[in-house]
């Protein structure tokens, strides 16, 4: 439902074609997504328009950056000692 959002604002209506959910399903998981903070919505005639709020997902990677770093430095040197193994079983 998020990559859907992400795409474009839509109504609950379309959201329920898009991912096979019952609308009252739909209803519910879009409640909790906006109980979480993740969406929005705006009345527009009859219906709620829902979308994506990308504020609590850039909070969250500025959060998770200095452990991607980690992450990225420790995969490179795995990468660099499986080259070097590699390397090595080659020239055995």
């Amino acid at each position: 439902m998020l990559e859907l959002l992400r795409e474009s604002p839509r109504p609950v209506g379309d959201l329920v074609a898009r991912t096979g959910l019952t609308q009252p399903g739909t209803s519910k998981h879009l409640r909790v997504l906006r109980d979480a903070g993740l969406v929005i919505s705006r009345a527009e005639g009859q219906q709620r328009i829902y979308a994506l709020d990308v504020r609590p997902l850039a909070e969250l990677e500025a959060w998770l950056e200095p452990y991607r770093q980690v992450w990225e430095r420790s995969l490179d040197a795995l990468e660099r000692h499986l080259d070097q193994t590699a390397t090595q079983n080659q020239e055995d």
